[in-house]
Order: structure tokens, then sequence, then C-alpha cells
């Protein structure tokens, strides 16, 4: 598939005004080095102000767009996204709506006002409660990544180090948001369309898959970096390279943009089970 530039987005969920762990980096087709993309105005992204300069890109050209959230929650397991729940959204469109209303009054496109919903936030682990609905539950994407490498937190679980449920939360209100004006994989149909596409991310595992891991108390160095960036035919970034981020969030936004430019030119990456058209899919498990 053609694509003009090849975005990575590494994404906060956090109830800030400004978002300080997000990291956004481009790199356009061929092996040059992806590079950081900073907020025009201000120090720190905002997720109101990335959505600003995504319609701009997506507007502009055709791009691949990867979002470090989970596109859905698990599905199979139990048949549904809500065991019990007389209408729990049956498929991912009805969701990300149901998320979105979820937490209308919240600005900045945060998500965690469900979590005092009576119905729905009983199946959450918050920072204000451990609902008694909760459970360790798995996409497939999610198990056959950690049989093949590693697996992310649990979707539901919005606490502690590497939760991703928070800022699956608003991130869903983004795919809300943004899915008349992009395809959404593997939810669209793929075709031939000029529109650009939004994927999920998981950078952690794009490291692993190029036998990269952080050192201890030191994390990222530039010398792995470029480790992963030359598995994923890549040129390498330079020695004085500031990695930015209150979690080194610019080397995931970096390894992301550039897998997505490696493992989209192999069609077999595009080729996902039948499950993920509820449960989406983590682009190249």
């Amino acid at each position: 598939m053609y694509f003009d530039k090849f975005i990575g987005i590494d994404w906060s969920g956090d109830k800030n005004s400004f978002q300080r762990g997000i990291s956004v980096a481009e790199c356009i087709k061929g092996n040059k080095v992806p590079k950081i993309v900073k907020p025009l105005c201000d120090k720190y992204w905002k997720r109101t102000t990335l959505i600003e300069w995504l319609y701009k890109e997506i507007k502009s050209q055709r791009n691949l767009i990867g979002f470090d959230f989970a596109f859905s929650y698990p599905f199979y397991d139990r048949c549904c996204y809500f065991p019990g729940i007389k209408d729990s959204p049956i498929n991912s469109d009805k969701l990300w709506k149901l998320i979105d209303d979820s937490n209308k009054n919240a600005e900045n496109y945060y998500g965690g006002a469900i979590w005092a919903s009576k119905t729905y936030g009983k199946f959450f682990n918050s920072p204000k409660l451990k609902g008694s609905h909760f459970a360790s539950r798995r996409r497939c994407t999610e198990r056959l990544a950690k049989k093949k490498l590693l697996s992310p937190s649990p979707t539901f679980n919005c606490v502690g180090p590497g939760a991703v449920g928070t800022g699956t939360l608003s991130g869903m209100r983004i795919l809300n948001l943004l899915k008349n004006k992009a395809k959404i994989w593997p939810f669209d149909e793929l075709n031939f369309s000029s529109k650009s596409l939004l994927v999920e991310i998981f950078p952690t595992y794009y490291f692993r898959l190029s036998n990269v891991k952080p050192e201890k108390k030191i994390g990222y160095t530039i010398e792995n970096i470029n480790k992963s960036l030359e598995f994923f035919n890549s040129k390498p970034l330079k020695k004085n390279q500031i990695i930015g981020g209150p979690d080194q969030d610019d080397a995931d936004s970096i390894i992301s943009s550039a897998a997505l430019r490696f493992l989209s030119a192999d069609k077999k990456n595009w080729n996902v089970p039948n499950s993920s058209k509820k449960e989406g899919w983590i682009f190249g498990v």
C-alpha cells in the first residue's frame, strides 16, 4: 500500500492541560531517519492541538498514522465488551460512541469520566476504585503478542506502570472523532482510497522485535535505538539526539514511525484474523 508519510504517536491519556507524555515522530518513504515533530505554539502537545495538526496532515496527503493505545476491548472471551449489560455495544463504532458520550463533559478528550458511571465504571480498575466486574481480560492480538514476544497491560486496567486503560479511553474518543476523516484499520475495508489510515501500535513490541531492550536505570540509549532503526531499514539518529519525554517517549514514537514504514511493505502484516473486526489488532503482531 502507498503512503506519503508514516507517523508514530506515543499517546497519553492523563488529565492534565498539556500531555508531556505525547511524542510524535514522522518519516517519509525510503530510509531517512524519523524526525520528532514539536507543537507549533506550546512546549508540550495536548490532545486538542495534536488533533488540529492531524486534521491538516490527513487533508494534505495519505499518511499511515499509528497510535499507542488499544483501539477496542476484548469481545470474544465473553462474547461481549461489557458482559451482563443489556445495551452493551456490539461493534467498535458503537463502543467508541459510548466512550465519547460517557465523557462528553470532559475537556481535552479526557476519558476517565466513565469511571463514575454506575453501569460501566465497575468494569475498570481505576485510580478511584477497582470495579467489581474488573478482570484481566485479553484481546486475541494481545494473547498472540504475549506468545510471540510480550503483551501490553489489559485494556481495562487504568492503574500502575504500563497501564494502557486511561490512554485507551481518551484514544477511543479520538477514533470516534476521526472515523469519518480517515480509514481505521482493521475495522474498515482496505482499498485504494486516498484517505489516511489509522492503526494501533505497540512501541515496546517493535523494540523487542529488533532484539532491543531498555538498559536498567538508563532506558534506551542512542546506540540501541539505532540498532533497532537499522533492523527497520532506517538511517540512524545523530549521536547528539536528545530523547525527550518523562518516559523516553521520543524513543517510542521514533521507532514506531520507522516500524510502520518497514512493516507496512509486507502484505502478511495486513492479513489478520476476523476477530480483529471487533477487537482491533496491534499492527505488526
